[in-house]
């Protein structure tokens, strides 16, 4: 790859801090900034280049921050701009770069915005966000993600009119229509790019456009998009024209990046967000792996069978492709509105958990991709499999909850199947010893804290040299140093098979060989390569190695290779059919 084409964004490791849940400094059990701040030198250990901090803004909290109230200050549960000043300082003194969550396709309802515009049709604040005039009859259809009725529009009685909210009610959409409402965003943007922020990662950023002229769009989300708003609700008809906008007005002379939620859009759209001369975006991360092994539903039900690994490859394979020549994609096993990693495709029995977690971190750390962890993933925190809805926090779950009684659903399936899929499996808090509240408090957590913290917790990780955390950061150190886990193109082997992902990287002349196991079962398994006599494997999530049989979840990179060391049984084969036709 030529020297133009390599960036600082793409050679990172990014961490993601749910910072809610991540270190609490004054005992009210709510994380805080300090908090965070007291763990920098653990973020330094763990060799990661950027944090991507959830919400920090000043914020009621209806979606834990999600729903702002003011960009320009930091939510008291949080601490100060002080506080944030030092922490920003802290991380940048460690060589850590900052990516705060940017939240601009709505703000809370108790943003000085919504509060003037909803007392007049006159205010000046009207149009920063989108309405329909109750004289005109009932709004258009449109879905609301996190509302309990799920009905995207609520009525307003002083202005006699209804607002859009494609999430809470309490969360409504800005009119990004409006150009004096796109200015103050990007006015937003500049203040904390002077500040010093490396970045945002840029929250449902492909909702932002909307058809103003609100046809009943029903037919056309069932027919075109199979009942999925998302994929309407990202196609408005002015987004890319707004990225562009945005980029130009705030960007020009900042050393940042932006990191795109692409709910939404497929994958042959990719590139219209962050080919390099669109000068729109940097990096987007999208769902369709995700949604692998949920069974289609009103909500992410999960298939019994679980995630199909040939459909996996096949997914994060393409995905690779889109970016070979032109822009580039982040690659992730889990995040806030994900379960647990390790839960989710791994295996979090005590049997498996670690091998699995290591296979897992291997996965991520050798593809062609910026690779994201979530806290705790480190360590392999597993998910906490609530029985009970009032053990629940997250709106997505409560109002599912409350939507499915309402239609007299299978509740009892419903919790069921939550203990796999809520995004609160993923939110509890972080384990850092086998203290009381693991460490994270010396109050009430605001969320239960999973009982295996005892055992499972970043003391006894740091101490043990085996754990998941040291691989982790074993890992992390291999990918700085070898440039083909960045820039090598990849290349995927025995896509067929249900069990083994293998796949190689390569860069100029020097090859790395990956091989997977996904299951928990042992196989029997012949390696697309004939390796020499004497290569042994430069990472091995085991202490067992056998060229013919992988153990459960064994993961195994050899290399670099150079060309005399390695013969592809691919290629043999090639040959000695071309013999065979020839003779």
């Amino acid at each position: 790859m030529s020297e133009t084409g390599k960036n600082w964004w793409k050679e990172g490791v990014i961490y993601q801090i749910y910072p809610r849940s991540f270190k609490d400094s004054n005992g009210d059990g709510i994380g805080d900034i300090p908090g965070i701040i007291s763990k920098l030198d653990y973020l330094q250990s763990l060799g990661i280049d950027m944090v991507w901090l959830n919400p920090v803004y000043g914020s009621p909290n209806d979606d834990n921050g999600y729903d702002i109230s003011n960009y320009y200050d930091i939510m008291k549960e949080f601490g100060t701009m002080e506080d944030f000043d030092v922490l920003l300082k802290g991380l940048h003194d460690r060589k850590i770069r900052l990516l705060m969550d940017l939240v601009v396709n709505h703000t809370s309802d108790e943003h000085p915005w919504f509060k003037e515009a909803k007392q007049s049709r006159e205010s000046a604040y009207y149009d920063y966000y989108h309405w329909w005039p109750a004289e005109k009859g009932t709004p258009p259809f449109r879905y609301s993600h996190f509302d309990a009725s799920g009905n995207a529009w609520t009525y307003n009685k002083a202005t006699n009119s209804y607002y859009l909210h494609y999430f809470s009610e309490k969360m409504p959409d800005i009119n990004w229509e409006n150009a004096a409402t796109r200015q103050a965003i990007y006015e937003i943007m500049r203040f904390w790019f002077k500040k010093g922020v490396d970045g945002f990662r840029m929250d449902a950023i492909c909702y932002i456009s909307k058809d103003t002229s609100w046809p009943d769009v029903r037919n056309l989300v069932r027919d075109k998009y199979n009942n999925d708003w998302a994929g309407y609700y990202a196609h408005g008809p002015h987004l890319h024209d707004y990225l562009q906008e945005m980029r130009k007005e705030t960007m020009d002379g900042f050393d940042v990046t932006t990191l795109a939620e692409a709910s939404g859009i497929t994958i042959d759209e990719a590139l219209l967000f962050v080919k390099e001369d669109r000068k729109q975006l940097h990096m987007l991360y999208h769902f369709e792996g995700m949604m692998l092994g949920y069974e289609k539903n009103g909500y992410k039900r999960p298939d019994p069978k679980g995630p199909d690994l040939v459909q996996l490859k096949k997914v994060y394979t393409a995905w690779d492709e889109v970016f070979e020549q032109d822009g580039w994609g982040t690659i992730y096993l889990g995040n806030h509105d994900q379960p647990r990693m390790v839960s989710r495709w791994g295996n979090d029995t005590e049997e498996f958990r670690e091998v699995s977690a290591k296979m897992l971190m291997t996965f991520l750390l050798t593809m062609r991709a910026t690779p994201i962890f979530y806290n705790g993933d480190e360590i392999g925190m597993t998910n906490i499999r609530f029985n009970k809805i009032e053990d629940y926090r997250d709106i997505e779950t409560i109002n599912m909850y409350k939507y499915l009684q309402s239609k007299k659903e299978d509740l009892e399936r419903f919790l069921k199947d939550q203990q796999t899929s809520a995004r609160d499996n993923g939110r509890t808090p972080f384990q850092w010893d086998d203290s009381i509240n693991a460490g994270f408090t010396t109050g009430k957590p605001w969320l239960k804290i999973n009982d295996n913290y005892t055992t499972l917790n970043e003391a006894a990780a740091s101490s043990n040299d085996r754990s998941i955390l040291q691989f982790f950061r074993q890992m992390v150190l291999l990918r700085k140093h070898t440039p083909a886990l960045v820039y090598g193109t990849y290349d995927l082997y025995d896509e067929k098979h249900p069990q083994v992902y293998t796949y190689t990287r390569t860069l100029d002349k020097e090859m790395l060989l990956i091989v997977l196991n996904f299951s928990k079962e042992k196989i029997d398994y012949d390696i697309p390569f004939q390796l020499a006599a004497d290569i042994e494997p430069l990472v091995n999530n085991m202490l067992t190695f056998n060229l013919k049989t992988l153990e459960p979840y064994q993961a195994l990179i050899f290399g670099p290779l150079p060309p005399s060391k390695v013969v592809s049984r691919r290629a043999e084969r090639v040959l000695k059919t071309k013999k065979e036709v020839a003779f």
